[in-house]
């Protein structure tokens, strides 16, 4: 039988989740009306290209170029999501709106220590 990883997220619904919130990040701004405050936008967008370049790059079912390993992935994700949650205080946009920085951040994070590190076609 198969090993089995104990985490919950199988890496082909980490990579259709990747893209989804990579594209809804870049949205976000205008989505959620924070699109006038510049280093918001700036926080979102660029978060946003950075998930949907990492996930074509890495190495599992949803990669187009599969070259970062999947346990490299899952740390960016999780520091990614960290500084994202972090971002409306470190930038000063938190007294404008905060939440879906912190909401997008904390999701971020979960992704990165719920997925399995081993997809399952390599």
């Amino acid at each position: 039988m198969k090993y089995m990883s104990r985490k919950p997220i199988p890496t082909k619904v980490h990579g259709m989740l990747d893209y989804a919130s990579g594209a809804l990040f870049i949205a976000s701004p205008w989505l959620f009306k924070f699109a006038d405050n510049n280093a918001a936008r700036r926080v979102a967008v660029g978060t946003g290209v950075a998930v949907l370049g990492l996930s074509a790059l890495t190495n599992y079912e949803a990669g187009l170029s599969r070259q970062i390993p999947m346990r490299t992935h899952l740390n960016v994700d999780t520091i990614n999501g960290v500084l994202v949650a972090a971002s409306p205080w470190l930038f000063g946009f938190a007294k404008r709106k905060y939440w879906p920085h912190l909401a997008f951040g904390l999701l971020e994070v979960g992704a990165g220590l719920l997925t399995r590190r081993k997809p399952a076609d390599v």
